[in-house]
């Protein structure tokens, strides 16, 4: 039986067994392979999405938790704040490897929209579950920041 679920504001239909981890069916099944398999135990966060506006670990998610929900993956993270973390991430050059890249920025956007003036404590609570195996943690940091005062400035 075919599953519903809405990504990037477009409504899907897959046909998935219900425990499949939502990544999978992201990624393989809507070719939309930006969010990243990174531990398969939400432990790194490189497969970060959005469910209902919240950050999500879609490796441990089953596709049935999101039924009628709303999915935001990194394709469709166009935001106000998704917008000012992409480009404070460009501006701060944040990336090297960049395949913790997606994750990171999905859990930048939430902790933005929820909270457009976070302090370094509120930063460190929020992208805690994200590695980055380039350690660019200093250059995220700033491009929060950066991405918080322009949401700021910009009201």
């Amino acid at each position: 039986m075919p599953i519903t679920i809405r990504v990037n504001e477009v409504e899907k239909s897959v046909d998935s067994s219900p425990d499949t981890p939502l990544l999978w069916v992201l990624r393989d099944e809507l070719d939309l392979t930006g969010t990243k398999f990174g531990c398969g135990m939400a432990q790194c966060g490189a497969c970060t999405v959005h469910l209902n506006g919240q950050p999500i670990r879609s490796c441990v998610t089953p596709v049935s938790v999101a039924e009628g929900s709303n999915i935001t993956t990194i394709e469709g993270a166009a935001s106000k704040a998704a917008r000012a973390v992409q480009q404070a991430w460009i501006e701060r050059e944040v990336a090297q490897c960049g395949y913790c890249q997606s994750g990171q920025i999905m859990s930048a956007t939430a902790l933005l929209t929820s909270n457009p003036n976070p302090s370094d404590a509120d930063i460190d609570a929020a992208m805690g579950g994200n590695i980055c195996r380039c350690a660019t943690y200093v250059r995220i940091r700033a491009a929060i920041k950066d991405a918080a005062t322009q949401l700021v400035q910009g009201a």
